[in-house]
C-alpha cells in the first residue's frame, strides 16, 4: 500500500479547509493535517507534524511574507509549498511560490497541482534555476501548446477553464522543467516533440 502525503493547510475559512480535505482525503494520496486557521503557530506546527506538503492563503504570511516563505524554506527544504488564492495577491508575493492553487480550479488541476508539487525530488520552497528536464504533466503539456500558439495567459485560462494564477504557475513549472524561457522557445519544444497539431 502507498504512503500517504501528509498535507498541512493554513487557511482561515473552515468551508476551504474542508472542502479541500474532501477532495484530498478521497483522492487515496493525501492525509490532510488539522488544519491551523492562522500563521501565528506555523512555524511550530512545522517542526512537530512535518508534513509533506504545504498549503497556504499567502495573505496570513505577514508583515514579511518573503521572510517567511523563506524561514519555511530552512525548517522543511523539501517540503513544497503551495500558494492558496481565492482574492487579489500581488503578483510579487505569489512569485515566491512555484506553486499556485486557484480555489475556483477543478478537482482534477488541484491533484495535478499537487501531485507535480510531489513528485519533484529535491523540490524547495523558492524558485531555483535548473536546466534539468523533467516530464510535463499532461495540463502542462496543454498549457505549453496553447502558449506555443501565441496565447495570452487570459486567453489559456479562458480555454481551460482554469484561473490566471493556475496558467501562469504552469507557466512557472514549465519554464523550470524545460529551462526554457521564451515563448519562441517553447513554441520550438513543442514542435520538437511532435505536441503541435
Amino acid at each position: 500500500m502507498k504512503a500517504l502525503r501528509s498535507v498541512l493547510i493554513v487557511e482561515p475559512s473552515e468551508i476551504i479547509c474542508n472542502g479541500l480535505r474532501s477532495i484530498l482525503e478521497s483522492s487515496g494520496g493525501y492525509n490532510v493535517l488539522s488544519e491551523i486557521h492562522d500563521a501565528s503557530t506555523l512555524m511550530d506546527r512545522l517542526n512537530v507534524a512535518r508534513p509533506d506538503v504545504l498549503i497556504v492563503n499567502p495573505t496570513l504570511l505577514s508583515p514579511t511574507p518573503r521572510q517567511q516563505i523563506s524561514a519555511i524554506g530552512r525548517i522543511r527544504p523539501t517540503m513544497p509549498v503551495v500558494a492558496l488564492v481565492y482574492q487579489y495577491v500581488e503578483q510579487s508575493l505569489l512569485e515566491s511560490f512555484r506553486y499556485v492553487l486557484d480555489i475556483r480550479s477543478t478537482r482534477s488541476t488541484l491533484l495535478s497541482i499537487l501531485h507535480d508539487a510531489t513528485s519533484n525530488t529535491g523540490n524547495s520552497v523558492e524558485p531555483t534555476e535548473s536546466t534539468d528536464n523533467y516530464e510535463l504533466s499532461d495540463r502542462e503539456t496543454d498549457v505549453l501548446v496553447l502558449v506555443a500558439k501565441g496565447l495570452s495567459s487570459k486567453e489559456i485560462a479562458d480555454k481551460l477553464h482554469i484561473s490566471v494564477h493556475t496558467v501562469n504557475s504552469h507557466r512557472k513549472n514549465i519554464t523550470h522543467k524545460t529551462g526554457i524561457k521564451s515563448v519562441a522557445g517553447l513554441a520550438v519544444y513543442a514542435m520538437i516533440h511532435n505536441l503541435m497539431e
